[in-house]
């Protein structure tokens, strides 16, 4: 914070709901130096409401608390003892420094410096075409796996900590809000491409066994992790039947694009603009979710998926998400038809393991989303799995271990076979109600309220606060 400049100040303050401040900041030329400098009286001065003081003074003295924790704790990872190392050996120790890497990320990450050409168009505030784009998060890539002492295998909230700074240093990176996912998306793509030739790597390997071939089987990916010849043979299976030989060839394109590592995600979005009627057309005749997929293999993709969902509705159903979680979470936490649920009570355990408040807020934004069901009397096995086989052939998630920031991991599946892999529980939910939408699947009678209940505040039928 302490290198910030007036403009990341700013957009700080408008994402902490301070936007009324901005003009005053920016007269006074606040940057990040000056506003860890300001005290009582200079806040005074510079913001006349009393609860703006408040706020801003508080969450100025949280982000003191934590550096001083942090350079309290990197004194002690510096100074320790053998007996100290000795009480924190085997997993407490692994944990211990886990956690401590991950205090690092979130008070000491700033972006690489990026060569000559990458400055002048990002100085220039102009949107990068493809390359640049590639050129950028190569530079990214790199430069996590500096901080992360040579690991190719990010977590979520190392991956959302890069790709929030890039937002924040240049804020018209964000283009038309969804630039937080499709620069993520990228980020990810490249980490899985530079792993991907690496074979005699001890925790790639380790990471293989754990992630890409569970079961006994190959990981179905949301984002092509197949092998390009697996995935060659589900495209290529039946020939294509579309009217006009214009239409084969987006198709064909978006085929051969989806197999690629790094795709033009610009020209994907066009393309699938100008194939949405037939895709419209083909579900609306039923038919077999396996051939729209072949067809479409793009809506697999958590991204597209949120897209088409708002191509047809106008509504952003991924911030609509978002929205519902953050007000919803503690209330839902709070009912007593929940409160000796399993789900809430693995919820409890885990929160006396974390002090953190991110991840405290994640964790129950998480149970919140899990225990839905079970507020309005519903069938949960008909909207989550959790730890436990899908059964059904409605959309459906599958969570395993919710609760743990570093193993857990979100699917949606859509007749016992996975769609998507999701990164936490609100792209879960959203992609959960935005496929009964986008593949016109009725809902379930059994599950009919709680999926009501989400509808109607996606779009706004009634006031949220009338329904809990």
């Amino acid at each position: 914070m302490e290198s910030w400049s007036v403009d990341q100040v700013c957009n700080w303050l408008r994402q902490r709901n301070l936007g009324e401040l901005v003009p005053k900041f920016r007269e006074e030329e606040v940057s990040g130096a000056a506003l860890l400098a300001l005290n009582d009286r200079m806040v005074q001065q510079l913001v006349k409401k009393i609860g703006h003081q408040a706020v801003l003074m508080d969450l100025i003295s949280k982000y003191q608390q934590q550096k001083s924790g942090l350079e309290s704790l990197t004194y002690c990872c510096e100074t320790a003892s053998p007996k100290f190392l000795e009480l924190i050996s085997g997993k407490n120790q692994k944990s211990f420094f886990a956690r401590y890497r991950t205090l690092q990320w979130t008070s000491s990450y700033a972006l690489p410096d990026f060569p000559y050409d990458v400055k002048c168009i990002l100085a220039e505030k102009k949107c990068p075409d493809h390359s640049m784009r590639i050129r950028i998060i190569e530079f990214l890539q790199a430069d996590m796996t500096k901080y992360l002492g040579g690991s190719l295998y990010p977590n979520s909230q190392q991956y959302n900590i890069v790709v929030n700074a890039l937002l924040q240093a240049y804020p018209f990176l964000d283009e038309d809000g969804n630039g937080f996912l499709l620069w993520k998306r990228a980020l990810k793509d490249r980490f899985k491409y530079v792993r991907r030739p690496i074979e005699d790597d001890e925790q790639v390997l380790r990471n293989k066994c754990k992630f890409g071939h569970r079961r006994g089987q190959t990981r179905k990916s949301s984002f092509a992790e197949d092998k390009p010849e697996d995935i060659q043979v589900q495209v290529e299976e039946e020939p294509v039947h579309l009217e006009g030989s214009g239409m084969d060839v987006h198709i064909k394109w978006l085929k051969q694009e989806y197999m690629k590592t790094q795709r033009n995600w610009k020209e994907v979005d066009n393309r699938m603009n100008v194939t949405i009627e037939i895709r419209r057309k083909m579900i609306s005749d039923k038919a077999p979710l396996k051939d729209i997929l072949r067809l479409f293999p793009f809506l697999r993709c958590p991204y597209q998926l949120f897209r088409e969902f708002q191509l047809l509705t106008q509504m952003d159903i991924y911030k609509k998400t978002v929205e519902i979680l953050e007000i919803y979470s503690e209330n839902i936490l709070s009912l007593y038809v929940v409160r000796n649920n399993p789900i809430n009570i693995m919820l409890q355990e885990n929160l006396k393991r974390h002090t953190e408040e991110d991840i405290l807020k994640y964790m129950k934004m998480t149970a919140a989303c899990l225990l839905l069901p079970d507020v309005f009397g519903d069938d949960s096995s008909l909207f989550v799995a959790v730890n436990e086989e899908v059964k059904a052939v409605t959309p459906v998630l599958e969570v395993k271990n919710p609760f743990n920031v570093n193993a857990c991991e979100f699917a949606l599946y859509v007749g016992r076979e996975e769609l998507a892999q999701l990164d936490d529980c609100t792209m879960a939910l959203a992609a959960l109600v935005a496929a009964f939408h986008v593949f016109d699947i009725p809902c379930p009678e059994r599950i009919h309220r709680t999926v009501n209940f989400l509808e109607s505040l996606v779009f706004e039928v009634r006031s949220p606060a009338s329904l809990l």
